[in-house]
């Protein structure tokens, strides 16, 4: 609900201001509003019990939300890439004080959204990815912020387009992360914490006595 009031409130900000960082930042909040949902479906499936049709339950539903929500967060990064590129070509005036208000707005909701997540985050992939999610959406806010104040006290605009690129590389280098680390649980490749090789060392050690 958090998520959904900031994505409306940024997007009629955005528009009315006339700021691409403070509508990349909406964006990024609707994917937000999209992973949670995910996130909710898969921890619901997970809890429900194997049968003879689905002899190992439905708990991957975590893995398959996680990897569908790394997705999200490198197309909607593309996206970005382009419109940022596009702003720098054809600047325009920001009105700052909407774009303060309204970053201050998505500071505060994806805060506490993602200190509901915190203690799950660490030990379940799927509670990780919302959270990433979530975090990674308030910092963007903060960056909108100081934007909005170096646009009213400076009138860099430019700098909304540099706020957007900056916003988009950084959901990229996550999302990538998160998708290489959800891919390969999901092709059930070898744990990295894992080495194989010591632990059949250690199996023949075993064996040989």
């Amino acid at each position: 609900v958090l998520n959904i009031v900031i994505t409306v409130a940024q997007v009629i900000g955005g528009i009315l201001s006339g700021s691409l960082a403070l509508i990349s930042d909406a964006l990024h909040n609707f994917s937000d509003v999209l992973t949670l949902i995910f996130s909710y479906i898969a921890n619901v499936l997970s809890k429900k019990k194997a049968s003879l049709n689905q002899t190992f339950g439905y708990k991957r539903a975590e893995l398959i939300a996680a990897f569908v929500n790394s997705i999200t967060l490198i197309v909607v990064a593309l996206y970005l890439i382009f419109e940022a590129s596009d702003r720098f070509s054809n600047p325009q005036v920001i009105k700052s004080n909407l774009v303060i208000w309204m970053s201050v707005l998505g500071i505060v909701a994806n805060g506490i959204s993602a200190l509901m997540l915190k203690k799950d985050a660490d030990h379940n992939i799927n509670m990780k990815s919302a959270y990433i999610h979530l975090f990674t959406d308030m910092m963007a806010s903060v960056a909108v912020l100081v934007g909005g104040i170096l646009m009213k006290t400076y009138q860099m605009y430019w700098i909304d387009s540099v706020l957007t690129l900056a916003i988009a590389i950084y959901l990229i280098y996550v999302g990538y992360d998160l998708l290489k680390e959800s891919t390969k649980m999901l092709m059930l490749f070898t744990p990295s914490n894992i080495d194989i090789q010591e632990l059949v060392r250690e199996v023949h050690k075993i064996l040989q006595r």
